[in-house]
């Protein structure tokens, strides 16, 4: 069995166990002691149904824990000519699905949520998360041990909340591109393994926005390793089947929806992407929908500049393509309280009053978002803006 075969079984066993009532943490224990089985006797003898196999391994290293017996058992598991074991029960529905619930149970931090879930769900060690996230892997090991610590004892059979999954997918997704494992890459593909246990429109809506932005990788750095903003991006460059990909997903969201239900915020956000990802140029971009979209948005929250500052900033870039850079100008104005700590608000400020020519105020206002910006990336971005802005007087 290939590496990627395997890595998407793990978690269905696993699933599997904790589904029976057995601990989180002492499944996953055992799951590893069957899978250092299987790859020393897979190579001679391999089994007919590998999943059932590490089941009933990992499922019988747990009855040895919880007896004392582990050495004497293990020594009977290792005998040849033993029938082929039978599956244990799992019960009902998917087990991705419902090991996705597990990882990110509402007790637990974000943090140690995307982790686990990194590690149960996709299948990842714990170097490669530690190193994709920038962080020794002992710190990793310790977020991760406590993680399974504070699901200890708890009966995990009930199902929920599907909004949590859904942040926390975003959550690695958005962590982006690091280390030896592509994060977005890998939210995606969990991200289409969750569409296929649930029909809910915003799984699909969360899916299509991954694609859409994911479409754009190839053209987001330039040849030295630099930022290059959606606007000077070669759209050459953008994946065109991901985009294709991503748009068919967005409709068979959206087309669910009714009267009652308007789409989530998942779907609004991938239709702005597709809207951008639609235009041949950054000219023929449509802002007049993109516009309304954000409306759309901004009525999803009850107080929208506090809970998500970034999509009314996004508005306020639209207004100023839709109504004049003046129109844009006097939004973030009444923003000023809020957000003028936001490296981005002044950047927003920066890109409005190009559109509007007034390149002095522009290069003062890119010149403040690099001082408050935390990225270098994007801090040196913004300096270069600044320069440019300057230097174009």
């Amino acid at each position: 069995m290939d590496e990627g075969a395997l890595r998407a079984l793990l978690p269905r066993v696993l699933a599997g166990l904790v589904r029976r009532g057995e601990d989180f943490d002492a499944a996953e224990d055992a799951l590893q002691e069957a899978l250092l089985e299987a790859l020393r006797i897979w190579p001679e003898h391999p089994p007919r149904d590998p999943r059932a196999w590490l089941s009933s391994v990992a499922l019988r290293r747990l009855v040895d824990a919880r007896r004392g017996e582990a050495a004497r058992r293990g020594r009977e598991d290792r005998l040849h000519g033993q029938p082929e074991p039978e599956p244990p029960s799992t019960g009902t529905g998917d087990d991705t699905l419902f090991l996705l619930f597990c990882c990110c149970h509402p007790e637990l931090a974000p943090a140690s949520q995307v982790a686990l879930t990194l590690r149960a769900v996709g299948g990842l060690s714990t170097r490669e998360i530690a190193d994709a996230y920038y962080v020794p892997e002992a710190t990793m090991a310790q977020r991760i041990s406590r993680a399974k610590r504070a699901l200890r004892g708890r009966r995990l059979d009930q199902p929920g909340d599907l909004a949590v999954v859904l942040r926390v997918l975003y959550l690695v997704y958005t962590t982006g591109h690091a280390g030896r494992v592509d994060l977005a890459a890998e939210a995606i593909r969990l991200a289409r393994q969750l569409t296929l246990a649930t029909e809910e429109p915003e799984a699909r809506g969360l899916l299509a926005l991954m694609l859409l932005n994911h479409a754009r990788l190839p053209a987001r750095l330039d040849s030295e390793g630099r930022i290059v903003t959606l606007d000077r991006q070669d759209r050459g460059r953008w994946d065109t089947r991901e985009i294709a990909e991503g748009v068919r997903v967005l409709q068979s969201a959206l087309a669910v929806q009714t009267q009652q239900r308007r789409p989530g915020r998942y779907q609004v956000e991938a239709a702005i992407a597709a809207l951008h990802d639609d235009a041949a140029s950054a000219e023929e971009t449509d802002w007049p929908q993109i516009l309304a979209w954000y409306d759309d948005l901004l009525a999803l929250t009850d107080d929208p500049v506090h809970s998500d500052p970034a999509a009314v900033l996004g508005r306020a870039v639209a207004v100023g393509h839709v109504h004049g850079a003046a129109a844009g100008l006097r939004e973030t104005d009444r923003l000023r309280e809020v957000l003028d700590d936001r490296h981005r608000w002044h950047a927003v400020r920066g890109h409005l009053h190009e559109l509007d020519g007034d390149l002095p105020a522009a290069a003062t206002a890119y010149a403040q978002a690099a001082r408050r910006a935390t990225a270098v990336a994007e801090r040196d971005h913004l300096i270069r803006q600044a320069a440019r802005a300057r230097a174009a007087q």
